[in-house]
């Protein structure tokens, strides 16, 4: 059975791996801190990061460096697939595994790849959230699919163009 969450006080990600992204990575993640911090200050507990090279990542990771100041902050792993991470490179899959590590919770969205793993992982996060932070570069795919679902669903979209 699906866990309930508390829309009202839940905040996604979304964004592009690092390969389509134009802002270097050190000005995403500033971004990223202001808005989560931002995102805590207005009530946000619970953060959802779907778990993909870039973006995601940082932004849990960011997550978990807050919680260690505010242990009230949660952080969910939406892992698309059990073994979504395997054919990473090293340093990507060690970062991985250490969100899976440290999320409060895990949440596998499928037990297996299929074409459309991450719209159903994508799709989870939106449903369960009321704010969407993303980091969107103007071109079409994934992350334009999440925040046009955001915004069909109500979710406060925060955007920046990276």
């Amino acid at each position: 059975m699906d866990k309930i969450y508390d829309r009202r006080v839940t905040c996604c990600f979304t964004g592009h791996r690092p390969v389509k992204l134009t802002a270097p990575e050190k000005t995403i993640r500033q971004w990223l801190e202001k808005e989560i911090d931002r995102a805590a200050a207005d009530g946000y507990r619970t953060f959802i990061t779907g778990c993909a090279m870039g973006v995601d990542t940082w932004a849990g990771q960011i997550v978990l460096e807050k919680k260690q100041a505010d242990p009230d902050i949660r952080l969910v792993a939406a892992n698309p697939w059990p073994e979504m991470a395997d054919s990473w490179k090293p340093f990507w899959r060690d970062q991985h595994r250490e969100l899976l590590e440290k999320a409060d919770e895990v949440v596998q969205i499928s037990d297996g790849y299929s074409k459309f793993v991450y719209r159903k992982r994508n799709c989870w996060m939106v449903d369960r959230s009321s704010r969407l932070i993303a980091c969107y570069n103007g071109t079409p795919g994934g992350t334009l699919e999440t925040i046009l679902y955001a915004e069909k669903n109500g979710l406060e979209v925060i955007r920046y163009g990276c």
